[in-house]
């Protein structure tokens, strides 16, 4: 029989992940419907093609710490196990909400929150790797895969296999729901960082 509380972290970790809040501040804030807009996502970048970074932001904030939130409580709950299941469930969540359709954002804030949430070193190392890549290159996309390509890295170097693993399990889900964004890169059509 299962351990109910690995069905409590599922669930808790699904539900949480799943709150589409990029959507839900662009409404509350009186902007058009981001769906509608840029690539359609409701992640923090395409908020930002609204022109109001404030709003980004926020999103930023909010899709990180619905990957964090679940995390600790279930660490603290049941320890690691219950932990990574939330985890991997409030990244589901992020890119498959049942709200919407099953049609989420593609992970990036969220992967930074669970990483967070699991063992912070990873989280700064993702976001050192994002902000020198997206610097250098103006492509968030380009910059959040080089950045989830090194994180599972860095965990292994760390001697944390079974969180490698699950952020080599993540960052696999992150790359397939960035393969429209690596067709336009190849290509040499993808937009850059604060093209509206």
């Amino acid at each position: 029989m299962m351990n109910p509380l690995y069905i409590l972290a599922a669930a808790f970790g699904y539900l949480l992940g799943s709150i589409p809040f990029g959507l839900l501040i662009t409404k509350m804030a009186g902007t058009e419907d981001i769906r509608g807009i840029g690539s359609g996502n409701i992640g923090a970048t395409n908020v930002l093609r609204t022109g109001r970074k404030g709003l980004a932001a926020g999103t930023l904030v909010c899709d990180a710490l619905k990957g964090t939130i679940p995390v600790v409580i279930m660490g603290i709950l049941g320890g690691p196990t219950p932990a990574m299941i939330a985890a991997v469930a409030a990244f589901l969540g992020h890119l498959f909400p049942v709200w919407l359709g099953f049609k989420g954002g593609k992970g990036v804030a969220t992967y930074i929150g669970v990483m967070l949430g699991l063992f912070w070193p990873a989280a700064l190392i993702f976001c050192i790797a994002w902000l020198a890549t997206a610097l250098t290159s103006r492509y968030s996309s380009f910059a959040a895969l080089t950045a989830s390509a090194l994180t599972p890295m860095f965990l292994w170097y760390m001697k944390a296999p079974h969180l490698a693993i699950l952020g080599a399990a993540l960052t696999v889900l992150l790359w397939f729901m960035h393969r429209e964004n690596i067709k336009r890169l190849l290509n040499g059509s993808e937009g850059k960082i604060g093209k509206k």
